[in-house]
């Protein structure tokens, strides 16, 4: 098997944003009731504008820009071509620590917490806190595309980082991650234990209705604020698992439409965007800037890999797990956009070692709050060096 490690750097040709913004101008739009606001989906007016902003305002270029200010690279594992970041501090004590993304993100949800977490003292912080970053592209995202083969799922993707971090030549390291990279963060205790010195990782409300049986039955134990939020849950997880349960069955039928056109793409991740953002937040911007939601939409654009991320969905639906396997590393746990709910299904009996709760935040906390997320992370890790 080939190990190199090879440079990388992002240059998407001319000829593709020009495809885009041609693609963009001859968009057929639908027609749409009057009055139904977000209820239905993403609303016309405001597609229009954002797609207008994404063809005539918005710049790739300077995005493009920012993440190749990051040293990047590939390299292949188990058959598959491995895109990453690899940022190294200048504090020589650093702790390695993997960033892993989840769906529908990218690497460049990690853009403005690199710099904080790899050199601390020029962002505020205390040398002691520093890392070695390293924030793969899951395996059919972004760059660590195309697929090569089917099957690849959290812990297959655990597996490979495994390989990943022993190829960078670190001996020890922590993990974090959110959604589909909090799951792989759990999954790297199991797959390298005494390397992992501990896993920390981001969740939110929306996790507990999007992951089938998270939710409790009604208990008598649970507040009348409990059973009422159990209620809003519930009604959250019939109405919002939709996305979820198209991908994780007919991937290959949507891929089409996000592969071929860019609103269709554009349309479905922003719909995740504003459902999972902070919910005092009205639009997706109001949560995350503009600019960082169309680069990430972009990258699946460029790379047609909606259809390959459709396709992740789809393994971990079908994976066959060892549900009795559990990590012995410490685990952290930062809950953003709390409620009732969240410590009594998460943590009721107390076995995270590290909880902590915002008000502040949702989804995606590197994007959205990336100073409490930061802060978060040094705090856990502190102990564990």
């Amino acid at each position: 098997m080939d190990q190199e490690i090879r440079p990388f750097r992002i240059d998407i040709p001319e000829t593709d944003l020009d495809d885009l913004r041609d693609r963009l101008a001859r968009t057929r739009w639908p027609a749409e009731l009057p009055g139904l606001g977000w209820t239905r989906g993403v609303p016309l007016d405001y597609l229009e504008g954002l797609a207008e902003y994404w063809r005539s305002g918005y710049d790739w270029r300077k995005y493009e820009t920012a993440l190749n200010d990051f040293p990047q690279f590939t390299t292949e594992i188990d058959g598959q071509r491995i895109h990453f970041l690899h940022v190294r501090s200048p504090e020589p004590n650093a702790l390695p620590l993997i960033l892993t993304h989840g769906y529908p993100s990218s690497v460049a949800e990690f853009l403005d917490v690199i710099g904080p977490l790899t050199d601390p003292r020029a962002h505020g912080g205390d040398r002691a806190d520093a890392f070695h970053v390293v924030a793969p592209s899951l395996p059919g995202f972004g760059f660590s595309s195309p697929l090569t083969d089917a099957g690849w799922e959290s812990a297959r993707t655990a597996q490979a980082w495994v390989q990943l971090m022993r190829r960078l030549g670190y001996e020890r390291y922590g993990a974090h991650g959110g959604d589909i990279g909090a799951g792989v963060s759990g999954d790297l205790g199991i797959y390298d234990p005494g390397r992992v010195v501990g896993a920390h990782v981001a969740t939110d409300p929306t996790a507990l209705a999007l992951i089938g049986g998270m939710l409790p039955d009604e208990s008598d134990d649970m507040t009348e604020a409990q059973k009422r939020r159990l209620g809003e849950l519930r009604a959250w997880e019939a109405d919002g698992r939709g996305y979820l349960q198209i991908q994780s069955t007919r991937p290959q039928t949507i891929s089409y439409g996000f592969t071929d056109s860019p609103i269709a793409q554009l349309a479905w991740i922003l719909e995740k965007f504003r459902e999972w953002t902070n919910p005092a937040a009205e639009l997706p911007e109001d949560a995350i800037d503009r600019g960082r939601l169309l680069t990430n939409v972009s990258i699946y654009w460029f790379t047609r890999t909606g259809a390959s991320a459709a396709d992740f969905i789809y393994e971990a639906a079908h994976a066959e797990r060892d549900w009795g396997a559990t990590s012995s590393a410490p685990i952290g746990m930062a809950v953003f956009a709390i409620d009732e709910m969240m410590r009594y299904v998460l943590n009721r009996d107390g076995h995270i070692e590290h909880w902590s709760e915002f008000e502040r935040g949702g989804h995606f906390p590197a994007m959205e709050v990336p100073d409490l997320i930061v802060e978060d992370i040094r705090t856990f890790f502190h102990q564990l060096r």
